[in-house]
């Protein structure tokens, strides 16, 4: 049982988290339907595939976290690194 005297934040109530994870999903839904009905100006001829900004987001999400699983093996330092060597 939560402590009475703590204080409630927004997302502590998992039904909170629920509603906005849906509203995100309808949005996401919303713009890939509007995406086949409204006419857009593009410059290239890929930019015309149904979806072509959301698959585009998404493998550009997916490469920076990879790009940076990889870079986390170059910049990381050791774990006593602040440590004061005496």
């Amino acid at each position: 049982m939560p402590d009475p005297d703590q204080k409630q934040y927004l997302f502590d109530k998992p039904r909170n988290v629920a509603r906005l994870l849906g509203g995100f999903y309808v949005v996401c839904v919303l713009l890939f339907v509007l995406d086949f009905i409204l006419h857009r100006h593009v410059y290239l001829t890929w930019e015309n595939l149904p979806g072509f900004y959301a698959l585009f987001g998404f493998v550009a999400c997916v490469a920076l976290v990879l790009i940076a699983k990889e870079m986390r093996k170059v910049v990381m330092r050791k774990e006593d690194y602040y440590d004061v060597d005496e």
